[in-house]
């Protein structure tokens, strides 16, 4: 074969390309030439003649296993009694929870429903909310207006700051 042909191959290879044919003949290319090669090819030849060299041995299976059974395979499991229930305790188990959480919500439901404290609407009359909203409203204004105050100091210090370092430049 020559090396124009091979090298073809080699790059049918490497892009994954090439039929087990094609394989066959690079590994008998490169175990029957192991003197001088082209660098191209110099490359490829270790990985070949590997593949050369291991072909006919993984053809068989070592001998390690016996028809003898191992002791695993040929004990029988025994399991407690209790064991085989404690799938349906759990299942039981998980049916009780579920029934108390909706009983209980049930309850916190039928509770809130009938209480004072319920959420419902407390003015009859929207003159009357209207003023309470305003009341809120100026207390949380009052509260705001206390924190702006204080933004207004840290501005005052940014110009100091900005003038110092303008007069240092």
């Amino acid at each position: 074969m020559e090396y124009s042909n091979v090298s073809a191959l080699l790059e049918k290879y490497w892009a994954c390309e090439t039929t087990e044919v094609e394989e066959l003949q690079l590994r008998e290319f490169f175990a029957a030439h192991e003197g001088t090669l082209p660098p191209d090819l110099q490359e490829a030849a270790p990985l070949f003649r590997y593949y050369h060299a291991e072909e006919g041995e993984g053809d068989t299976m070592p001998e390690l296993f016996t028809d003898v059974r191992a002791p695993w395979e040929t004990a029988t499991i025994v399991r407690p009694f209790w064991q085989g229930w404690m799938k349906y305790a759990a299942v039981l188990l998980v049916g009780v929870g579920m029934g108390y959480g909706v009983q209980q919500f049930i309850q916190k439901k039928q509770m809130t429903e009938g209480s004072a404290y319920a959420i419902r609407d407390t003015y009859n009359d929207p003159k009357l909310a209207y003023i309470e909203t305003q009341k809120a409203l100026q207390i949380l204004s009052k509260n705001l207006n206390r924190g702006k105050s204080q933004m207004e100091k840290l501005s005052y210090l940014q110009e100091a700051t900005e003038i110092l370092e303008h007069d240092r430049n």
